[in-house]
């Protein structure tokens, strides 16, 4: 292979490519560009003539940041849902809990699809007026709140048959707690033995 001296040009020899490369063995452009070296590669890619049509652009005025009910809970709201979800006797209740229809749920586990994953609902949807308050907001399994969407007539019957069942042993549940804690908590009313 042949070293080519800097600074030279060369012709390509392939006869469907007639062209010559710069020093680095690029094309040279075919327009000068009216960008500085110095200009990041998006700024290379998108010249001013480019984005000249979004100067108009403007957000709304009637859009507001610190909207007073945001569609997703405010951490404090969540943390207020997850205490007011049912207990598991023997478990800690800050890893957890049942969710409104009766279903294990681990606090890692959340927006997930597996059967101990949860979501924090809107009782009343968003898009049909539920605000973003702890009196509108229950613990409930990923899969159930895909499954409810924004509907308000679904009976409680249907949701539980939209529910992923899975049995989950208290061995079961102390190896998700040491993987995902690295250790193994009770609750106070757990009584009985505890592993060593």
């Amino acid at each position: 292979m042949r070293r080519r001296e800097e600074g030279k040009r060369r012709s390509t020899t392939s006869p469907s490519r007639d062209r010559t490369l710069d020093s680095v063995g690029l094309e040279p452009r075919s327009r000068p560009s009216r960008i500085s070296p110095a200009a990041s590669l998006l700024d290379r890619e998108f010249g001013n003539e480019d984005i000249a049509g979004f100067e108009d652009l403007r957000i709304s005025p009637d859009y507001n940041y610190n909207s007073p009910n945001p569609r997703s809970f405010p951490y404090s709201i969540k943390q207020q849902c997850w205490d007011k979800a049912d207990k598991i006797k023997g478990r800690d209740p800050d890893r957890w809990r049942r969710d409104a229809l009766g279903n294990i749920v681990f606090r890692k586990l959340v927006g997930c699809p597996g059967c101990l994953c949860h979501d924090y609902d809107h009782i009343l949807p968003y898009s049909k007026g539920g605000k973003s308050t702890l009196e509108n907001c229950q613990v409930l399994q990923a899969r159930v709140n895909r499954s409810k969407g924004n509907r308000t007539e679904i009976s409680k019957a249907d949701l539980i048959q939209k529910s992923s069942y899975c049995r989950v042993s208290g061995r079961d549940m102390d190896l998700l707690e040491l993987s995902a804690f690295g250790n193994v908590r009770r609750g106070q009313d757990s009584g009985g033995c505890s592993i060593q």
